[in-house]
């Protein structure tokens, strides 16, 4: 799995690349604890390139989320292709968190 970030539209944007299991996902969390801890407030991840993600990476993004509200900020997900989009939506995360079909999706400040 590979990561990049870059700010848009007022958003961290955060994209992997490549599968997002239970031997990648510590990687991951860690690297959205230090963006959230060094200020950040409204993250974005861009899934477009995601091949797949497993229930240890869905966690990833439940405890980022949860963090990010406890700092009175926004985690969002964004751009995921058919096979995780499916998992996302079976997993509730709509209804717990912003969705969007791209990153050029999110509101702009």
């Amino acid at each position: 799995m590979d990561i990049a970030k870059e700010m848009m539209a007022g958003h961290c944007v955060v994209r992997i690349t490549g599968r997002l299991d239970a031997v990648t996902a510590p990687e991951l969390e860690e690297a959205l604890t230090a963006l959230i801890d060094d200020g950040q407030t409204r993250v974005a991840m861009d899934l477009s390139s995601l091949e797949y993600v497993s229930s240890a990476g869905l966690r990833v993004f439940l405890v980022a989320a949860k963090k990010l509200k406890a700092a009175n900020g926004e985690f969002s997900l964004a751009g995921h292709k058919d096979n995780i989009k499916e998992v996302i939506e079976i997993s509730g995360f709509p209804s717990i968190m912003p969705c969007y079909d791209s990153i050029d999706a999110l509101p702009k400040d």
